[in-house]
């Protein structure tokens, strides 16, 4: 089984939409998916997300179910200096690499930091739809690794977003998400691709055969944007801090 995470366009978060250049890297992304021998395509509810999903199924033919835990992540922390709540991947490395239990697959979410807030209890609740989900195409969850009960080689494409592709990565894969949001960015419209090994009869586990690849784009002549990145250096006044 292999499972396709697309990121969305480049994000008019205002309006929930795609800027232009977004809608131009929906259009481009179109030719790549559209060569893949899709099963079922799911989205994310939010428009962004609806957006950049719509050139490549109208293309096709075809359509996507809407899974409302494929939308952002929502959990939320309280900012370690204000208070205010936040999103728990906008950390200064100051202050989240100093905790290493930030970086433990297991102790992450027991930290001050993810009990300060929803996060802990919205992690568990997202991870519980995705084994759902896992187990009605064929892999329970046992233990690290999935049982192949119906082991088979579709292909299934996630139209969604960084912060909830991380969040479903690493309970997949057993990491941190923080590593992960912290460490790794996808770009608008970027692939980000896992697939089954059942190296062993009926055990499966899943492994990355490529994350946040925007080969699609440089092809086109389209240059990537840079939303979800911050400066390369601090003296970029023009760059996200």
């Amino acid at each position: 089984m292999k499972i396709v995470f697309v990121r969305h366009g480049d994000p008019d978060y205002v309006n929930d939409s795609l800027t232009e250049k977004g809608f131009r890297e929906a259009e481009i992304l179109k030719t790549r998916i559209s060569k893949m021998d899709v099963a079922e395509f799911y989205c994310s509810p939010l428009g962004r997300a609806i957006r950049t999903s719509e050139p490549t199924l109208k293309l096709m033919n075809r359509k996507a179910e809407i899974l409302p835990w494929l939308k952002e992540f929502p959990g939320t922390v309280a900012d370690p200096k204000t208070g205010e709540k936040r999103i728990p991947w906008d950390l200064m490395p100051s202050y989240w690499t100093k905790d290493s239990d930030l970086y433990d697959k297991d102790k992450w979410i027991e930290t001050p930091l993810m009990q300060s807030g929803d996060t802990h209890t919205v992690y568990k609740d997202v991870c519980e739809k995705l084994d759902n989900f896992l187990a009605n195409h064929g892999y329970v969850r046992n233990g690290n690794y999935y049982k192949a009960e119906k082991p088979n080689k579709d292909t299934i494409v996630f139209f969604c977003h960084f912060g909830i592709t991380a969040v479903l990565l690493s309970h997949i894969l057993g990491l941190s998400p923080v590593v992960l949001w912290q460490g790794f960015v996808a770009l608008p419209t970027s692939v980000t691709t896992i697939q089954t090994e059942e190296r062993e009869e009926g055990i499966a586990y899943f492994r990355c055969r490529g994350f946040g690849d925007v080969s699609h784009l440089y092809e086109a002549g389209e240059i990537p944007s840079n939303s979800a990145c911050f400066c390369e250096l601090f003296t970029d006044k023009d760059e996200r801090h």
